[in-house]
């Protein structure tokens, strides 16, 4: 293979690559209200951690975090393209609330400052 052939191969390979890396965009989406003192808990004892992570570098991170906790499932505070993600919860009650969207879907979905572990256990399967 002459080396012009080779820099073209590897051109669409990259692209290809980058290609099936945005077709599976993780979501990590946070649920709280500013008047939930779970939620505050989970901030003062994780959030920092969580920002400086690296697996925080690997997705999207999303808050959901309105000024009233009983608002925290409301439509109006999902923006338009969270509402399918909204739809999908069964349950629309629990915070702080911690989900993992894969390709659209929800793959985790646990609440409660002490499942933020569990959490972070399942983003590093995710991201495997």
């Amino acid at each position: 293979m002459n080396r012009r052939a080779f820099l073209v191969a590897g051109s669409l390979a990259s692209t290809a690559l980058g290609t099936a890396w945005a077709a599976s965009e993780v979501k990590v989406i946070y649920v709280g209200g500013w008047d939930c003192q779970p939620c505050s808990n989970w901030k003062n004892q994780h959030k920092a951690t969580w920002l400086a992570s690296p697996e925080f570098r690997k997705v999207t991170w999303i808050e959901v975090d309105p000024p009233k906790l009983k608002e925290a499932y409301q439509e109006r505070n999902w923006p338009g393209d969270l509402k399918p993600i909204l739809d999908q919860l069964s349950r629309k009650t629990g915070t702080p609330r911690f989900l993992i969207v894969q390709d659209g879907k929800i793959v985790s979905n646990e609440f409660g400052t002490n499942k933020w572990t569990q959490t972070m256990t399942d983003l590093r399967k995710v991201l495997q």
